[in-house]
């Protein structure tokens, strides 16, 4: 794969953490504005946004491995060896997934007036979406599938 590779495999992994953080932070303040009807305010947006951008990068990252990783070669019989599915259906579909919600939420909010309901919105598909990232993450327990602390 070479450096290239190698260095978009580090910033993938880690960009993770960057990513994680900033959807949980944008759930916690969503389910807080919900819960307390809050005002739908600038900081709240920018938060939202932030998660949304950070998981499109990380995608758009996670895209160009998909092209370049030994993990998502797809030599005859790939579908019995659990790593090479995991990664080439499982794991790339559910972060499809989870990208598709995370901007339906975003875009489905900013055409809500109601505060509650834009807090709500938000709260909803990005709690869904953070479910199924988690789903799709290689933990480092889950060495079969090749995750590391790396």
């Amino acid at each position: 794969m070479g450096t290239f590779g190698n260095i978009l495999v580090h910033a993938h992994s880690g960009l993770r953490w960057i990513v994680l953080i900033l959807l949980l932070l944008a759930i916690v303040k969503m389910v807080s504005g919900w819960t307390g009807s809050k005002e739908f305010k600038a900081g709240d947006k920018k938060i939202a946004l932030f998660a949304m951008i950070s998981y499109h990068i990380q995608f758009l990252v996670g895209l160009v491995l998909f092209f370049v990783s030994a993990k998502t070669a797809r030599p005859e019989g790939f579908m019995g060896v659990k790593m090479l599915r995991f990664f080439n259906v499982e794991h790339s579909l559910m972060m499809l997934i989870a990208m598709v919600l995370i901007t339906l939420g975003y875009s489905k909010s900013k055409k809500i007036a109601d505060d509650k309901k834009k807090f709500k919105t938000i709260a909803i598909f990005y709690i869904i979406a953070l479910l199924i990232i988690l789903a799709a993450i290689p933990w480092p327990f889950r060495a079969e599938l090749g995750g590391a602390w790396s």
